[in-house]
């Protein structure tokens, strides 16, 4: 069960990997170029050296593969969860003889069912929202510099 020091711990670690991967540009690992409009910037992933290859693919392990695996790992366990709780109203129900022991508009949908959803709509979201930059500097990264987001 989560406790409110193991909460702050992971809190206290996300926060860090964050400082982390925000800060080793800044110290040498790679480098932060500005993008063609000048407004913003991004990883220098044209630049044919290991440094900033190095970077790109311990950030793709860390920064975006291991995210998407612990959502996908916690929606897993989360979901079984929910189902076995299901499992087990659905057998007391049965032995008290009724068909259901939720109420008649809650038996439209079944929390699994629910959950399931919400599940797929944040991992899918949060595939959505990473990939393309994650394909961009990849794209980069192996040598498809001349194409762009907007190419």
């Amino acid at each position: 069960p989560m406790t409110i020091k193991l909460a702050i711990v992971k809190i206290l670690f996300i926060w860090t990997m964050a400082t982390f991967w925000t800060i080793t540009p800044m110290i040498g690992w790679s480098r932060d170029v500005p993008e063609g409009n000048m407004t913003s910037c991004r990883i220098d992933y044209p630049e044919r050296d290991w440094n900033p290859r190095t970077y790109l693919i311990f950030q793709s392990i860390f920064v975006y593969h291991t995210p998407l695996f612990l959502i996908c790992y916690s929606y897993w366990f989360i979901i079984a969860a929910v189902s076995a709780h299901e499992k087990a109203m659905r057998e007391q129900a049965k032995k008290m003889n009724v068909k259901s022991l939720r109420s008649s508009e809650d038996n439209e949908k079944s929390a699994e069912a629910k959950l399931a959803k919400v599940a797929l709509v944040t991992i899918s979201l949060w595939f959505t929202a990473w990939t393309p930059y994650y394909i961009i500097n990849f794209m980069g990264l192996f040598k498809y510099e001349h194409l762009t987001p907007l190419a």
